[in-house]
């Protein structure tokens, strides 16, 4: 068989395969081409999630009616003036897009110069089929039509009309977040669902597109060395997601996603997030052209770094620092000799204390005199609250045995968090918030195995306010969720109206349950039913159900929570991997006090 070269429009096909995927890839050409021409404001339109209709307008600088015919080539650019492709400051530089979507849609596009006519070429699947004067305002327009209408094995591969559309929403988030001066417009079957104009500072156009309360929970990063410069905005570690949808990474201005810089954000965040909660960070980093190549693959998401551990550092370093200097309001990381202490063995004994006179007064001053002022000035809290001391209740009825519970019985509460019980052989330490997770969600898997959860009715019905994508998950969702005991109705294009909720998850937080479970099923595949996801959904209801951390439990209670413990399959960890409760046994106590 002879070799032989293929026609242009073929090859132009075989290239989009790998740069239009899906329309979300056409849109992201589209926008970034608009951005290299220097506009100020983009407008942009979809139909059907941009399956049926994609339109970009700007107000960048035009193009001639030649240049207009040498972009539909392949490989023909303005962006490369000379052959040092290391050098590129552009977005685009291969040449490839505009020929690309053209081969597999109908292109109609139009542009003008500043102080010249404006022109128009069509370009139907690769073939042109009219060309011509036209009246536009300078900058330039394309309109694609029928993405892959000619090309069905392509087409059949696409998904939902709801979920392309969340894909260019992404899309253009990312575009919009690298470039706060410019202004963008989203419209969708004709209605506006993006606006944010140009001139932000970055701060604000990040909090904009991603989460208000960004603003206030989030910290500017700035960090510069040896040439290379980060910047950008980082959550608290107690300001994040249940799934990784708001990590938003840049190179050199370029939306991109790559594993090393993932991988450098969940390195610096490790030790101060739950394993399956996700920081909120966008981050901007600046290197010199020649010390990456972004001219990994056609759709240019990926790049490769010439010092990758340089680039990682620097990532880890900057946003723990940071985070070291916002305090840790909500999540301070433990001090590891503390931790190491209560298994270094032998045990050096401790410096003596010094007592001043001060303290020997107070001790020896009366309950009603100078201790509650005392407490107030050293620990900062307000002179009303009394000092710490240890709660004693009534005993009605002698403790029972310790021999007789594997856990132990209820002796107290530390930091209204921990409950302190004595077992027969040792110190258990238990902490109530993971412990009743776990619990409420053995109780909600036996329900659903018995023919579903039982639901409670609101009396006042609550109201919640979600991005589009997230309203049309739960609204897709909404039957199965019901049987969870969540009765959910779409309340307007950005809200859901939660009408009753799981009986058995009480006083929850209602609001921050139905964010999570939105989260949740965006992870999911389409193909998998929700009951196929039982544990995900199950353990987000049980996380926002159970007792929290910082409740006041009387004895009757913790004693009830350990009982109900030792029965329920599983209960030595939570939801999330960690351990419900820990045991001191008491010859480790005694090592400790030196006694071994």
């Amino acid at each position: 068989m002879s070799i032989r070269r293929l026609p242009e429009h073929l090859v132009n096909r075989i290239a989009a395969g790998e740069v239009v995927e899906r329309p979300a890839s056409a849109l992201k050409e589209l926008v970034e081409n608009a951005v290299d021409a220097g506009a100020t404001r983009i407008d942009i339109r979809l139909r059907a999630g941009g399956v049926d209709g994609i339109e970009v307008i700007d107000d960048g600088c035009g193009m001639t009616p030649p240049d207009m015919a040498l972009a539909l080539e392949r490989h023909a650019t303005s962006k490369l003036p000379d052959e040092a492709i290391e050098a590129v400051t552009t977005l685009g530089f291969r040449g490839e897009a505009l020929p690309s979507i053209a081969s597999v849609a109908r292109m109609t596009l139009e542009s003008r110069v500043r102080g010249a006519e404006g022109w128009s070429r069509v370009v139907d699947n690769g073939l042109l089929d009219s060309e011509g004067p036209v009246g536009i305002p300078p900058g330039t327009r394309v309109r694609v039509d029928g993405l892959f209408e000619r090309v069905p094995a392509r087409r059949k591969f696409l998904r939902s009309a709801r979920s392309e559309y969340a894909a260019c929403l992404d899309v253009v988030k990312r575009l919009a977040m690298a470039n706060p001066d410019i202004g963008f417009s989203v419209e969708h079957d004709g209605r506006r669902v993006l606006s944010v104009s140009g001139g932000e500072s970055l701060p604000d156009r990040v909090a904009a597109l991603t989460d208000r309360g960004l603003v206030e929970n989030g910290i500017v990063i700035e960090l510069e060395r040896e040439g290379l410069k980060l910047g950008g905005i980082a959550g608290l570690p107690t300001f994040n997601r249940g799934i990784a949808d708001h990590q938003y990474l840049f190179v050199n201005g370029r939306p991109v996603k790559d594993r090393l810089l993932v991988g450098a954000v969940r390195g610096a965040y490790a030790e101060l997030l739950a394993r399956d909660r996700h920081a909120v960070v966008a981050l901007f980093l600046d290197v010199p052209s020649d010390a990456v190549d972004v001219n990994v693959h056609p759709a240019k998401t990926e790049v490769r770094f010439r010092e990758p551990a340089m680039v990682r550092g620097m990532i880890v370093s900057g946003l723990r620092r940071a985070l070291d200097e916002a305090g840790h309001r909500s999540a301070q990381r433990p001090s590891s000799d503390a931790m190491a202490a209560w298994q270094s063995e032998p045990m050096s004994p401790p410096a003596p204390q010094l007592w001043d006179r001060q303290d020997v007064e107070q001790w020896d001053a009366p309950p009603s005199s100078a201790p509650q002022t005392r407490y107030a000035v050293q620990d900062r809290r307000p002179s009303f609250i009394p000092p710490p001391m240890a709660r004693a209740e009534p005993a009605y009825a002698p403790p029972p045995e310790t021999t007789s519970y594997p856990l132990g019985v209820a002796r107290g509460q530390v930091a209204k968090t921990y409950i302190v019980a004595e077992a027969e052989d040792g110190l258990v330490l238990v902490d109530q918030h993971a412990a009743h997770e776990r619990l409420v969600l053995e109780r909600m898997r036996k329900a659903m195995a018995t023919g579903g959860v039982a639901s409670q009715a609101l009396l006042l019905p609550e109201v919640i306010e979600l991005d589009e994508p997230a309203c049309d998950r739960l609204e897709a969702r909404a039957e199965e969720l019901s049987e969870f005991g969540l009765d959910l109705e779409r309340f307007g294009p950005r809200a859901m109206l939660i009408r009753a909720v799981p009986a058995m998850l009480g006083q929850g937080d209602v609001i921050g349950l139905v964010t999570d479970l939105a989260d949740e099923l965006a992870a999911f595949d389409e193909a998998l039913s929700l009951k196929e996801r039982l544990d995900h959904v199950a353990a987000t209801m049980a996380c926002h159900g159970s007792v929290r951390a910082g409740r006041i439990l009387s004895v009757t209670e913790m004693n009830a929570l350990l009982r109900e413990m030792e029965v329920t399959p599983h209960s030595g960890q939570c939801n999330h991997g960690r351990p419900t409760w820990v045991k001191l046994a008491h010859g480790d106590i005694e090592k400790l006090f030196g006694r071994k």
